[in-house]
This record gives C-alpha cells, structure tokens and sequence, in this order.
C-alpha cells in the first residue's frame, strides 16, 4: 500500500533483510465533458441492443459467445461512465406493446435518448464490427462506423468504440482502452499485475520473487516505474511494458521508493532516506539526483504531481501526525491542506488539477477528496478500510483497494462516490495505479 507507515515498514524490513511485505454535432445537455462541481445531474440514457450476426459464412459455438459479449462489454462500457444510463430490453413492455423486435419508438417510450446497434461479422480470421448510433428524438441513423481486428483482440475493439461513442456525444477521450497496473500478493512475494481498467486481461509483469511495489505510469504510458526489493534493498526500477525489460534507476544509501513521473516525463519525484531521513528528491529520467525538495526532521513521502507539472502535493507528519500538504516544483511555497482526520495518506491529483484524492483515517480509512485550497470536503468511500487511491486519465473515476468484503480487492467508483464496484478477484491488491489514454 501507499500509507504514510509505508517509509517505517520498509525501514524495518531494509534493516532486516526480509522478503515479506505483503464530430457529428451532437450534444449532451450541458454537462458535456466536464462533471464540473456538481454532484447530481441526469445522465442521458442509451439502449445497446444485442449484436446481431449479418456475415454469410458458417460460425461455431465461440463465435457465437463473442458477438453476444460484443454487446454486454459496450453495455458495461457506457454503463461505466457517469454521463450515461443504459436502458435495459424491457420483455413486458414488448410483450404489452405485442412487438417482435424493440422500434426506435419503443425505446423513445423507454425513455433511452439514444440506441446502439451492433453488426457483427467474421472476415477470415478477423472479426469486424459496424456500429449505428439513432437518435430516438429525430428517429434517425446519426452515426455510423466500422471497426476490424484480430478475433482474439474482440474486448479492445468494443472498447475502441465505446471511445468512439464518448468522442461523438461528450466531445472527449474516452478511458476503456486505458490499463491498470497494481500489486499483488504472489505466494510469499508481492508481484506487478496490468489488467485493463475493468479488471479483465490480467498478466503478471514481474516473477521475481520478492516485493514490487509502489507502480507509476509514465506519462506516455509506454514505462512503468516501481519500488523491488529483489536486490534486498528498495531500489526504484523501470519496467518496459512493450520488452518487458526492467532497469535500475535508483540505488542510493536507504530507502529508494515512491517513483512518480512528471507530467512532461523528464523528472522522477520520489523518497529517499540517503540522508538519514525520509524526503522527497526530484531525479532525472536516469536517476540521477537533480534536487532535494524537502528538508526537515519530519517524514515526507508519496509525492504526486500536478497536471501542470508545477506543484507536488505529498505526505508530512511535520504537525505531528500525517497530513497532506502542497509545495511548488522547487520545494518552495508549502501549504496544508487537509483538516479532516488525524491520519491523511496517498494523495493523488486529479488530472483536471481542481481536486486532490487521499486515504483518511477516522475510526477507518476512508476515500476522500479536497479542492486545490483544501476547501469542498467529500467523503467518497468509507464502508471497511479504503487505501491507496489512483485517478483515471478523464479525472472521472477512481480507482482504490478495500476492504469490505474481507480481502482487499480492487474498487472503482466515479469521482462523486458513485457506482463502487469491485474489479478483482482472490485478494491481495494493493497500490493501483491507473494509466494516461494509450494511443
């Protein structure tokens, strides 16, 4: 995990050697793009029907199983978002209304806003999708475009035109191609998984036996950089995601941990203890020390940069217990921000750079989220012990650890606190870190 206890945990077990540790010119309404600084509003409700088979040639049972998944991931896809409701068929509404299959007009009376209808076909060994998006208002075909991949690659197609369908209506990327990257609890170890960020498409990224923690994308999404104890001592590396080819960045005296990239991918803020006490230095992209940031007898940890590259927001218990503060990219300029709770922990800057997310401890550790100034503050998530906090490239949705159904697992939920839902399976999750858009 992410904690502020984190830098005295990994002291311990430094000092002892172990290797344990667990454009269409469509519109939606005027909240396009930005959820802004409301909490309540009336997403717009989209219908995906069932994708239908329109090729000429003979399909097996598996293919079959794929067309009626192209469906049920987009489904889940738009779901996902908090600008759009899904609509589901609704068999007594067709059964009162004696139709045989759903008409635009049903879905008008449904109150879905839009439908979506799925072609599915497989040319050789590929699958393509052609997708129609209908206004039920004008009753009519607004868009339409076709998408071809491996028949293997099925999910990130759908994905791709969930995108699509987000680009159209709200004007801005859409997240369903991004990845997650996190650790986990691998026998005796804690090794580095990637998924997708619905939790699907698990691979393992490191084997090597010992402790990996602390991930972080690189603003292009190409590198990951972690904390590994594989050499006994926390050493920060960088893991290659397209070679899978890892390198050492740093190695200095103590502690090397916490690596956050910054924005313009040429700075690595971190914690060192090289000095004989926790503070956050700026290395350059081979490590190479460029500057110490804090200097003081308190603990300074988990740095996160903002989108702008010009603040830190980070962890100090310089007031006497841990507490989120933000200093300027020169060290210079800190303040406080958090007030709520005696014990404030990972913090991590939406990437729209008005809100901070962090772990906050009261009777349990709980999601919550400030403004800039430290002002606006929102309990997000607070049903068992939740940790560790990442925001997607949108600023939209966040994903934690948590507790509450016994083992920690992974959760997403939107940046209001909405739609929780859980995204792993098996237990042992930790320090999720969520991807920039991949291209």
């Amino acid at each position: 995990m992410k904690r502020f206890d984190k830098i005295f945990i990994i002291a311990i077990l430094s000092i002892l050697g172990t290797s344990v540790f667990g454009q269409s010119g469509l519109n939606v309404k005027d909240y396009t793009g930005r959820l802004q600084e409301r909490r309540t509003f009336e997403p717009t409700k989209i219908a995906v029907e069932e994708a239908r088979y329109v090729g000429i040639e003979y399909i097996t049972a598996s293919d079959s199983v794929i067309i009626r998944n192209c469906g049920i991931i987009l489904q889940n896809d738009l779901d996902f978002s908090p600008y759009f409701e899904n609509v589901p068929l609704d068999t007594f509404f067709m059964r009162h209304m004696e139709m045989d299959r759903m008409t635009l007009l049903g879905w008008k009376r449904l109150a879905a806003q839009y439908v979506i209808k799925l072609e599915v076909e497989f040319p050789r060994n590929n699958i393509r999708v052609r997708y129609r998006l209908y206004s039920t208002d004008s009753e009519r075909e607004i868009k339409k475009e076709r998408f071809e991949t491996a028949k293997g690659d099925y999910r990130a197609l759908v994905h791709e035109i969930a995108n699509d369908i987000v680009k159209s209506l709200l004007g801005d990327e859409g997240i369903y191609r991004t990845k997650i990257v996190y650790s986990r609890k691998y026998g005796d170890a804690q090794e580095l998984f990637i998924a997708d960020f619905d939790g699907k498409n698990e691979r393992q990224l490191t084997n090597n036996g010992s402790i990996n923690i602390l991930p972080a994308f690189s603003p292009d999404g190409e590198y990951i950089y972690f904390t590994s104890y594989v050499d006994d001592e926390p050493h920060i590396y960088m893991l290659n995601l397209k070679t899978n080819s890892v390198d050492l960045i740093a190695s200095n005296p103590g502690l090397n941990t916490a690596p956050e990239v910054s924005p313009d991918g040429k700075s690595i803020a971190c914690v060192l203890t090289k000095d004989g006490n926790s503070e956050i230095y700026l290395l350059d992209r081979k490590g190479k020390i460029k500057k110490r940031l804090t200097n003081s007898w308190a603990i300074e940890t988990a740095p996160t940069w903002s989108p702008d590259g010009k603040e830190i927001a980070f962890t100090s218990d310089r007031a006497g217990s841990p507490q989120i503060y933000i200093m300027d990219k020169e060290g210079l300029n800190v303040r406080r921000i958090s007030y709520h709770g005696n014990y404030n922990d990972s913090p991590c800057w939406s990437p729209r750079g008005d809100r901070i997310v962090y772990a906050s401890r009261g009777s349990q550790f709980r999601i919550v989220s400030v403004d800039v100034t430290g002002k606006d503050f929102r309990v997000l998530a607070d049903y068992g012990n939740n940790e560790n906090p990442s925001l997607s490239p949108d600023g939209n949705h966040i994903i934690f650890t948590s507790t509450r159904m016994g083992v920690q697992e992974l959760y997403t939920m939107d940046i209001f606190g909405r739609n929780q839902r859980k995204i792993s399976s098996g237990g042992g999750c930790s320090n999720p870190a969520w991807s920039p858009y991949i291209k």
